[in-house]
């Protein structure tokens, strides 16, 4: 198990890096232009991923529930300085997981109760393929890093029918031919590489 959570910790650790790296290349004239995320802009789409970072101490440090929360990362949390918003978000997520006995809680989610394993490990997954959204969408490598690609697939399949019918991702698509795993990872979250 303690080999299990410093994985987890490490892929965390390293999702949040590579996003960093990906909102740190966003030009000035690109805060506006569209992402595979059809509804969202890049600032909407690091916005959303800002804002799910903020959730986690108060979930996971402080014990709140999604209710206790209720809306207070709703709307721009990103503010006039996004990228600062967005390094402040993500380090204190990445303090909240790694703190002793983190991971061993339970936290309270919009759809109940789940271990803050579980939550860590959906954190990463949203973060690896948002990565991929954003690469896309500035026009940066869209190459995720192999661990995180192999540790995203193996923590979505479970569930990626059921994320689809949540209406909050495309609907899985049939990947290409002899395709790698980070196609099989975007085409089970709706997206053609």
């Amino acid at each position: 198990m303690e080999n299990d959570v410093a994985t987890l910790l490490s892929r965390h650790a390293e999702a949040l890096a590579f996003f960093t790296d990906r909102v740190h290349a966003v030009r000035a004239d690109q805060w506006d232009d569209p992402t595979p995320c059809t509804e969202w802009s890049v600032r909407d789409l690091v916005n959303h991923l800002t804002a799910e970072q903020l959730w986690v101490p108060a979930l996971v440090t402080d014990g709140l529930g999604a209710g206790d929360v209720g809306d207070a990362y709703d709307g721009d949390v990103l503010g006039r300085k996004p990228k600062t918003s967005w390094d402040t978000a993500a380090r204190a997520a990445r303090k909240a997981f790694a703190a002793p006995g983190a991971l061993e809680r339970t936290v309270q989610l919009s759809y109940g109760e789940a271990p803050a394993v579980a939550y860590c490990a959906q954190m990463v997954m949203d973060a690896v393929v948002h990565a991929w959204d954003l690469s896309r969408a500035i026009g940066a490598p869209e190459r995720l890093p192999d661990a995180l690609v192999l540790f995203a697939l193996d923590e979505v399949t479970p569930y990626a029918a059921e994320l689809a019918k949540s209406g909050l991702f495309a609907p899985p698509i049939e990947p290409p031919p002899g395709d790698s795993h980070q196609t099989r990872l975007l085409a089970l979250l709706g997206r053609r590489a």
